[in-house]
């Protein structure tokens, strides 16, 4: 694994930044416009969740390798309020906000590997993966 860019995220144009660097490595290690879109998106969603709900937080951009192929690895994490029902906020159409619902498990869609650990008080860890 080899961490490409890490990005603080602590206002909306760190949003903008991160999901642009996740759009500009995914095209540069091979992945299809059309993924790599998928992967910026999916990047987006999970910064834009970080300043929402923690204010502050860091996105991690890593190359990894598979047995047979490379990937994107997309890594979040913040120290804030934390997910108090996982099953909830994975299901479509749940927010805690005035939004849509369809955040995290977009994201999951989006992606082919995701993992989320949280803790309330303590803060969320979200890892997700796409193979070319």
């Amino acid at each position: 694994m080899k961490t490409v860019k890490s990005k603080k995220i602590s206002n909306p144009a760190d949003i903008i930044t991160v999901s642009s660097n996740a759009l500009n490595i995914a095209k540069k290690i091979g992945f299809s416009e059309t993924a790599s879109y998928s992967i910026s998106i999916a990047v987006s969603e999970l910064a834009s969740n970080i300043h929402k709900y923690a204010k502050n937080g860091y996105i991690h951009l890593n190359i990894i390798e598979g047995k047979n192929t490379n990937g994107l690895e997309v890594v979040a994490i913040d120290n804030g309020p934390g997910i108090k029902n996982i099953q909830d906020a994975m299901k479509d159409n749940y927010s805690t906000s005035d939004g849509l619902g369809i955040g995290l498990p977009g994201v999951k869609r989006l992606m082919d590997e995701f993992e989320i650990k949280s803790e309330p008080k303590k803060g969320t860890l979200i890892t997700t993966r796409k193979w070319l």
